[in-house]
């Protein structure tokens, strides 16, 4: 990633959503840090948040369950923060906060990190078009 890398809101949520799939949570820290730093101050908690469950997965990814346990439980506290009013950009915090917790007790509970790929959804899964 480009140290300059210039994204909006929505093409960071988009791409760094594409990397958790891809199990490539370290680049997708590298998107979600970049959205961070240009963010409005408002929205720069959440945004640092995200950015740490990504390096959060990173650890788990590496062995580190003690730094990912530590590192998931800060971002989830942090974003935690926003689910009270309405996230911008569509994103699912309440879904997020969920995810990291369980993210959380897996490396807890096993040294080897979960035995699940992580699945990590940035924005509210839609229910499809009416029918």
């Amino acid at each position: 990633m480009p140290d300059d890398l210039s994204v909006t809101p929505t093409e960071a949520l988009e791409e760094a959503q594409r990397l958790l799939d891809e199990d490539r949570p370290f680049h997708a820290h590298e998107v979600l840090e970049a959205a961070w730093k240009a963010a409005p101050p408002p929205e720069r908690e959440l945004w640092r948040g995200l950015a740490q469950i990504a390096v959060g997965i990173t650890h788990v990814r590496r062995g580190n369950p003690r730094g990912a346990r530590a590192l998931l439980g800060r971002a989830a506290d942090r974003i935690e923060t926003y689910s009270g009013e309405e996230a911008p950009y569509d994103i699912d915090v309440p879904g997020i906060v969920e995810e990291v917790r369980e993210i959380a007790e897996q490396a807890e509970r096993a040294d080897e990190g979960p035995s699940m790929p992580i699945r990590l959804h940035l924005t509210r899964r839609s229910a499809g078009p009416p029918g």
